[in-house]
């Protein structure tokens, strides 16, 4: 039996200064990488086939699933950023439920990666998932996709890391990638959980917060009252708990992931103890402008160093779309005295018939109703613009600008579409143009062959000629 001196001093590990990602370098290599290195680039998002190697049972009604790419190669991407997985609930013969899903894992370990997903009794997909998703599953994924991620490359890397309920998920990919890198770090977490027992992790945060200094971790129950034996934090998040874990706040990057009422909150009291906005993180599931901002700062920065950067995409979203209703955000249109409001907010104008044009032998811009179809000459026209928008379920034709984009013009004028994201994430708006053209900048919410199929996110496009829509 070896004995270990209780008096022994622990010297600490003399590191590199800062934190940078496997393949930063790689990225700015003049010379041509080798194939190797190149494949660990999270060069762009991809199609690709994942099976199943393992599940993992977590705390708090959360199970992770290891998956590995069926072609072989490596899943390159940044610690933060999620995957779109496309879900056959419904049948195999049946179009899949798309959602999207962090990475827990840390991309420094590619050949396979992780997902964690929180089981909701009353979601139409997390049930699916817990139930059907085994080694030896298959499934179509699209990734990896995100704004919300470590840099690159960080001199100072110091970090506070704030995460909510299933929030965790990509929080854990943070923490995992930067015990794992070499170099200097001042890593914060506090996690907010709803019961004593159900925090995801607990067992390996606290592994990595006992062997590696850089790393700190606390625990709130937020306003839930204190169990017996309980020695953390409880409470709602307040400036006063963030003075008390990070006195230092306002000298840290933060990233921040949760429901929307705490992240709000986070943002509120942040800039209460001095945070600058430009230093906060946020995973608005919902579609945020500051991630929206920095993905099309990626984008710069990208063109610089590597041509082969394609696009980064914009927020990510976890399991938020099982704790909402398939149509969070759907329009509903106004009611008065005398009933529906077909067009809340744009006057309704008589267009001559003759003006929507015949159509064109192509189909592709002066569109005319297909056979058997009504006719959409017919209808009552909203709005004003230059082109125009027949909407052949709802029964109503939409004049719009070629700037505008359909999704919202849609909705106020009494087009009943579902949209959760409104960024052109989640793929929740997505319908069928019969014809015409539309120039579409989407985030990972559709796939090619939905494209090929004639689909496309109105949240994203704008027309470039009239339109006949399913819808």
């Amino acid at each position: 039996m070896i004995e270990v001196p209780t008096e022994t001093a622990i010297q600490e590990p003399q590191r590199i200064r800062g934190l940078e990602m496997p393949w930063n370098r790689v990225m700015g290599s003049t010379g041509g990488p080798a194939r190797a290195a190149h494949a660990l680039g999270p060069w762009h998002p991809q199609e690709f086939m994942a099976e199943c190697v393992e599940t993992v049972p977590e705390v708090g009604g959360m199970m992770t699933f290891v998956f590995r790419r069926s072609d072989g190669a490596p899943l390159a991407f940044r610690a933060g950023q999620y995957v779109n997985i496309a879900f056959p609930v419904n049948g195999e013969d049946q179009d899949p439920v798309d959602r999207s899903y962090s990475l827990s894992s840390s991309p420094t370990q590619p050949w396979t990666f992780n997902i964690t997903v929180k089981r909701d009794a009353t979601g139409l997909v997390s049930p699916w998932v817990h139930e059907n998703v085994k080694p030896g599953t298959v499934l179509e994924m699209l990734g990896p996709v995100g704004a919300f991620h470590l840099p690159d490359a960080d001199r100072r890397a110091r970090y506070l890391l704030l995460a909510a309920g299933a929030g965790i998920t990509p929080i854990m990919s943070m923490v995992r990638t930067i015990h794992s890198l070499p170099g200097q770090a001042d890593v914060v977490v506090l996690y907010h959980g709803a019961e004593a027992g159900g925090y995801a992790f607990h067992q390996e945060l606290a592994y990595i917060a006992s062997v590696d200094s850089r790393v700190k971790v606390f625990y709130s129950l937020g306003d839930r009252s204190k169990p017996e034996g309980w020695e953390w934090l409880t409470g709602r998040l307040t400036a006063a708990m963030l003075d008390e874990v990070a006195p230092d706040a306002n000298g840290r990057q933060v990233y921040a992931c949760g429901p929307e009422g705490y992240l709000n909150t986070a943002t509120e009291l942040l800039g209460k103890v001095g945070v600058d906005d430009t230093s906060i993180h946020m995973e608005f599931f919902t579609g945020d402008r500051q991630t929206i901002l920095e993905y099309q700062a990626e984008l710069a920065l990208a063109a610089d160093i590597a041509e082969e950067i394609a696009e980064e995409i914009a927020d990510s979203a976890e399991d938020y779309y099982e704790s909402q209703p398939t149509a969070f955000g759907l329009y509903e249109p106004g009611y008065d005295a005398e009933g529906t409001l077909k067009a809340a907010g744009l006057p309704l104008e008589t267009v001559d018939p003759d003006a929507l044009g015949p159509a064109a032998p192509d189909g592709s811009s002066e569109v005319g109703p297909e056979a058997g179809s009504p006719d959409a000459s017919s209808f009552d026209t909203v709005g004003t613009g230059s082109l125009t928008l027949s909407f052949m379920r709802t029964g109503i034709n939409v004049r719009i600008d070629p700037a505008e984009h359909i999704l919202g013009v849609a909705q106020r004028a009494g087009v009943r579409i579902g949209a959760n994201c409104k960024e052109g994430m989640c793929g929740s708006c997505k319908v069928v143009k019969l014809s015409g053209e539309v120039e579409m900048n989407h985030q990972g919410g559709i796939r090619a062959r939905e494209i090929d199929a004639g689909k496309f996110l109105p949240c994203c496009s704008t027309a470039r000629t009239d339109l006949v829509i399913d819808a």
